[in-house]
C-alpha cells in the first residue's frame, strides 16, 4: 500500500490512465474485428469501409501511446493488403 501522499496520488493517476487505455485498446480491437469479419465473409466493399474506419482509430491509439507507431502502421498495412487481395 502507498504510504506517502504523492504515492497515493500516483496510484489514483495510474488507475485512471489504465482505464482510459483499456477502453481505447478495446475500441481499436472492435474496429479491427469488423475488418476481419468482413474479410472472412468475402465482402470487399464492407471490408474497405471497415478498414477506412479502423485506420484512424489505430493511428489515434498510436498517438495516444496505447500502441507503438510501428505496430499501428503494421496492422493497417497488413489489413490493407488482405483487403486488396480479395479481388485476386
Amino acid at each position: 500500500m502507498a504510504n506517502t501522499t504523492s504515492a497515493k496520488k500516483a496510484t489514483r493517476k495510474i488507475a485512471r490512465r489504465t482505464a482510459v487505455n483499456k477502453s481505447r485498446r478495446s475500441r481499436v480491437r472492435n474496429f479491427v474485428r469488423k475488418v476481419e469479419e468482413a474479410l472472412a465473409s468475402g465482402d470487399k466493399s464492407a471490408a474497405e469501409t471497415a478498414l477506412r474506419a479502423a485506420q484512424p482509430e489505430l493511428m489515434r491509439a498510436a498517438t495516444k501511446g496505447v500502441l507503438h507507431r510501428n505496430t499501428a502502421s503494421r496492422k493497417v498495412s497488413r489489413l490493407a493488403q488482405r483487403v486488396k487481395s480479395l479481388d485476386a
